[in-house]
């Protein structure tokens, strides 16, 4: 195996795409296939020297901010962008899997907390730790979920699944206000410099790009404990929901609940679990 793959890596991408689609002019005389290294310099926002020391194997510490910018202007695939962020993370040395002397984040519900999620039932509910790993979940919450393919990981996480799978652009109607309130969540709702969060953000630049790297450089951006959000239901049709965020301060997590906003999404939800209408009751909007 080669001791420079990520160099490697950048190299025969950048020789695979084609200025066209770069979205650049394509002149006569072009010697190189695919792309200048300062064409993609250009595109990603840095240094022709800093390329090609990348791709010279003479740094192999890039930020997840350039490789995120690498990743948008060579046009890579989720697949291919992982592939990026862990070659880089086996050329510095490092294990992607493993932060070392985290604190300890929670990967499972309190059985009392799992009592009260029971007696939420039909409502859409759920328990995310601060990185957004769905650990728990009522039933009315997986009829919700799983038809749109939030929960088709093993450990399914909000945030992952917002940025990463094609499905959310279709599922949410209001993806950019979505991505701003759990973003901003990751940011400020995480305990200081959390190693799961830089690890979770280090990935997301890489295999989001920009989408999720200019939202989590915007200190301004303030969760919000209150919100709605319109789902395009492939069973159950247009949905508006209201949630309410209850914080368990002691292990980091919260418990998410959805409730319908208007008649038409009480009604659908009520389709949706195979109960009879008026299970679920519109909750007005607070003015």
């Amino acid at each position: 195996m080669s001791d420079n793959e990520l160099g490697t890596f950048l190299r025969t991408w950048r020789e695979a795409v084609s200025p066209a689609e770069a979205g650049l002019p394509t002149g006569p005389r072009r010697r190189t296939p695919g792309l200048r290294r300062a064409e993609l310099a250009t595109l990603a926002g840095v240094s022709v020297e800093y390329l090609t020391r990348l791709e010279q194997g003479r740094d192999r510490n890039p930020s997840a901010q350039v490789l995120g910018a690498l990743a948008d202007a060579l046009q890579l695939s989720l697949d291919d962008r992982m592939l990026l962020r862990r070659l880089t993370k086996e050329a510095d040395g490092g294990d992607p899997l493993v932060c070392a002397a985290a604190p300890s984040l929670g990967y499972s519900a309190r059985p009392t907390v799992r009592s009260v999620l029971d007696r939420l039932e039909p409502a859409p509910a759920l328990v995310v730790n601060w990185i957004g790993d769905i650990l728990a979940h009522t039933a009315g919450y997986e009829r919700l979920a799983g038809p749109i393919g939030l929960l088709d990981d093993e450990r399914p996480n909000l945030l992952r699944y917002l940025f990463t799978d094609e499905r959310a652009r279709d599922a949410y109607r209001d993806w950019d206000r979505v991505a701003d309130d759990l973003v901003a969540r990751l940011r400020h709702g995480a305990p200081l410099r959390d190693p799961h969060v830089a690890e979770l953000a280090d990935e997301l630049t890489v295999t989001a790009g920009a989408d999720f790297a200019d939202r989590f450089a915007d200190l301004a951006l303030a969760p919000r404990r209150t919100g709605s959000q319109q789902i395009e239901h492939p069973e159950a049709g247009s949905l508006r929901l209201l949630h309410e965020t209850l914080v368990l301060p002691d292990e980091g997590q919260r418990v998410i609940v959805h409730l319908p906003a208007d008649d038409a999404t009480a009604a659908a939800l009520d389709r949706l679990d195979g109960r009879r209408p008026g299970a679920l009751r519109a909750v007005g909007e607070a003015g």
